[in-house]
């Protein structure tokens, strides 16, 4: 775990989740940079920078129902998700097969049957299957994500995105296409772990029932 973090803190914060949580950040430990999941800068600050803000989506997820990850790489934050929402059915949409050979393996080896990994691109599931939240995180510019999740959202879904500090300025040139899934104005939502640990930025919209 990284040196700047108080294990006991990180360990309360995860609960019943932590032991999967670890086992995931272990194996990309010892495997990411191997693999081309995670930089060899990442390694001494993963859980800050990628497993705790990952985990920072969670609290603006439903614990139950369906979710898809878009692009889900290295599995941040879908493996990290299907950890702590262990009665969520969760989906990891990503298009590279050395990735879901990878997503697979951690399936299996961390032991999260509510998970699942579909190869392909976003766009290739519409119409095959919708959700009740759609996640991403470092995936793409907000106009072009909406393109790729929101006909994967069920009426009454919500698209819950990682995104960065300027996404305010991402807002106006996507919402035609907000508009066209009769999404709610976009909210900008703050998402906090542990102490010490800088907040994620989340977008929240939620598309409408007729």
């Amino acid at each position: 775990m990284d040196a700047s973090l108080n294990p006991e803190a990180v360990a309360e914060f995860f609960g019943d989740s932590f032991e999967k949580v670890a086992a995931f950040a272990d194996q990309l430990a010892i495997q990411g940079e191997l693999r081309g999941l995670i930089g060899p800068r990442e390694l001494d600050r993963l859980w800050e920078r990628h497993i705790l803000n990952s985990a920072a989506v969670v609290q603006y997820l439903p614990a139950q129902g369906s979710i898809i990850d878009l692009g889900s790489g290295a599995g941040l934050p879908g493996i990290v998700i299907g950890c702590m929402l262990p009665d969520a059915q969760v989906t990891l949409v990503e298009p590279m097969e050395r990735r879901c050979n990878w997503l697979n393996e951690m399936v299996e080896e961390i032991g999260l049957p509510n998970v699942e990994v579909k190869r392909g691109r976003a766009e290739e599931f519409h119409g095959a299957f919708t959700a009740d939240a759609v996640t991403a995180r470092a995936v793409a510019a907000l106009d072009k994500l909406s393109r790729w999740a929101l006909p994967l959202l069920h009426e009454g879904g919500q698209m819950v995105l990682l995104k960065g500090r300027s996404v305010d300025a991402e807002i106006e040139p996507a919402m035609k296409v907000l508009r066209k899934y009769k999404c709610t104005e976009p909210e900008i939502l703050e998402g906090t772990t542990i102490e010490g640990v800088e907040s994620t930025t989340i977008l929240r919209t939620i598309r409408r029932k007729p």
